[in-house]
């Protein structure tokens, strides 16, 4: 695919190194690029093909260096489909992950809680998801040197990866949850009977990201472990409005504690 290769080609000329692990920076966790040794930005509008980057908190760029001894490719800030971006745009860098010979890509999000047995500020481990954006980034003309036509998703979230996490929160004395990540299209929040109904379906967790990312990697091959951070109740479970700004508050309140446990889990790695 032209654009994964041009856009590796222009990584590969800017990155010290070839980096081992790629991670996806959510909300709260952007900090976390700041703790990056010997750090490298490269800002997305550089990166020939690239969207650039819109939603709130999110600085658009990526930053590499070294993190827990390992060498990281970091994306402070995504792509979401609520954007307005295409699903293609969307899938673009985990595909560029992939060509640089990245061996694991670690996707982080805020979500809202589904679970009653939640609460704001938990961890969630993800361990499945289930996909309500309407969208597929594999739809349209397959690529086969990339991946197959018709994609398993058994285990999009990797079980080994999965283990190594929990290890990592218990070695910390952090609770992580498990459960299954919901993705809606947004920009709006979801409402209370929707939110009834993801119950239904079996979702533990609600967010505008990730489920696009996580296809397109295990489309190409390359294993993903998927963390939460539970930043709000979803609609109709705390009695009140739901706000983007509690979202950012929260996020930034636990955002440090998560950066640990991230910080951890590469360590591990």
């Amino acid at each position: 695919m032209k654009e994964v290769d041009t856009a590796a080609a222009y990584l590969r000329a800017h990155l010290p190194f070839t980096p081992d692990l790629a991670l996806v920076l959510g909300s709260g966790l952007g900090g976390l690029a700041g703790q990056i040794e010997q750090p490298a930005v490269i800002p997305y509008r550089d990166v020939p093909g690239f969207p650039l980057s819109t939603a709130p908190g999110h600085a658009g760029q990526f930053v590499a260096g070294v993190l827990g001894g390992k060498k990281v490719l970091c994306m402070q800030g995504r792509f979401h489909y609520y954007e307005g971006h295409d699903m293609s745009a969307i899938a673009l860098p985990v595909r560029v992950f992939k060509a640089l010979g990245c061996r694991a890509l670690i996707l982080t999000n805020a979500a809202g809680g589904v679970n009653w047995d939640f609460s704001v500020g938990d961890f969630m481990l993800i361990t499945d998801h289930i996909n309500f954006m309407g969208a597929n980034p594999l739809r349209g003309q397959n690529d086969d040197s990339i991946g197959p036509r018709f994609c398993d998703m058994t285990h999009v979230y990797t079980p080994e990866l999965q283990q190594v996490a929990l290890r990592v929160a218990a070695a910390r004395n952090l609770v992580l949850q498990k459960g299954v990540y919901l993705g809606y299209m947004g920009p709006s929040f979801e409402t209370p009977a929707e939110i009834r109904a993801f119950r239904t379906l079996g979702a533990d967790a609600v967010g505008m990201s990730t489920v696009p990312e996580a296809i397109a990697a295990s489309h190409c091959g390359l294993p993903v472990l998927g963390l939460s951070l539970i930043t709000n109740m979803a609609a109709g479970m705390a009695g009140k409005r739901l706000s983007g700004d509690e979202v950012i508050e929260i996020a930034n309140q636990r955002g440090p504690v998560f950066q640990g446990l991230v910080r951890g889990i590469v360590e591990a790695l």
